[in-house]
């Protein structure tokens, strides 16, 4: 009987401490679990703005690099002899599609030593001039605008012409080419200086079209501009040089003063004007005087003789 006892009470025990145990290691298991997921999650979020701000940083270093080399390029346009370069970014591009200009917004002006007509060139060639001005800001007219015209050559055959903008995404015409003039298609049009705004020789646009229309006495030339106006961002701008220290003084005009020999004579040891004596006229004349004329009193104003026809 005890061992009856002894083999129920076991299977008994075992049947109600199993179930329990499993239950443990269940709940247990899936606190482990539970923990286990949310360090995941917060270790995944934290990679996901790790990475994140490596992203940023790496789209800002682009930039950087971008812009340094989009400046790297302005700083290899070498203006011509007799002309200064300074660079200027484009803060304001063509206003709509229906703007009445072609033209581009710049963040220097009068404050800047900005002039009316200041060329505008880009690391391929001319973009332009300063059409308005302010304080701080200067408005671009582009060669692409119709109101723009420049004499223009091209630089294999030294052909002569006149580059005139058509508009935006149209291509430019290089107007009052003769007939007998030899130009082909992709040569490259440089300014000529004639109109002494842009410094001679340098690019504006390549020939793409070269023909005749109708019963012209002039070729019909047809051109693209050397960039592309969306794309703009920094350009830089050119100014002449004003030589210093030549030509007459501005303080002692040409023939103000006499001639040499009425000069003030210098101390050779001082080097500054010495004080000459000079003795008093018999007649009691102030010296460098002329005596009066005999029926001329003095101080009385001359009559100019009358003009012809009154």
């Amino acid at each position: 009987m005890d061992a009856l006892a002894s083999y129920t009470g076991l299977e008994f025990a075992k049947w109600v401490l199993a179930p329990g145990k499993w239950a443990a290691l269940r709940v247990s298991s899936f606190w482990d679990r539970y923990v286990y997921f949310v360090g995941l999650r917060e270790e995944n979020d934290s990679l996901r703005a790790t990475l994140a701000e490596a992203s940023q940083e790496l789209a800002l270093l682009r930039e950087r690099a971008a812009e340094a080399e989009r400046l790297a390029r302005i700083l290899t346009i070498r203006p011509p002899v007799g002309w200064s370069r300074q660079g200027a970014r484009i803060v304001s591009h063509r206003l709509g599609p229906n703007a009445a200009l072609e033209t581009v917004l710049l963040d220097k002006g009068i404050l800047d030593g900005l002039k009316v007509n200041t060329p505008v060139t880009g690391p391929d060639g001319v973009i332009g001039r300063i059409l308005r001005l302010s304080p701080t800001a200067a408005t671009v007219l582009l060669v692409t605008d119709p109101n723009s015209r420049i004499p223009v050559t091209s630089q294999k055959n030294r052909t002569q012409g006149i580059l005139k903008g058509e508009g935006a995404n149209r291509e430019m015409v290089v107007q009052y080419v003769s007939l007998g003039a030899p130009l082909e298609e992709g040569e490259l049009l440089v300014t000529s200086g004639l109109e002494e705004i842009f410094p001679k020789g340098l690019p504006v646009a390549r020939v793409t079209e070269v023909g005749r229309k109708g019963p012209s006495l002039f070729q019909t030339v047809y051109a693209e501009p050397l960039f592309d106006a969306r794309r703009l961002e920094e350009v830089a701008l050119l100014a002449k040089l004003t030589e210093e220290g030549h030509g007459p003084d501005p303080a002692v005009p040409s023939g103000a003063g006499g001639n040499q020999d009425q000069a003030a004579e210098m101390d050779p040891v001082s080097h500054s004007p010495s004080t000459k004596v000079v003795p008093p006229d018999p007649s009691g004349r102030a010296p460098g005087l002329e005596p009066p004329r005999p029926g001329v009193t003095p101080g009385a104003e001359r009559k100019k003789p009358p003009r012809s026809g009154q």
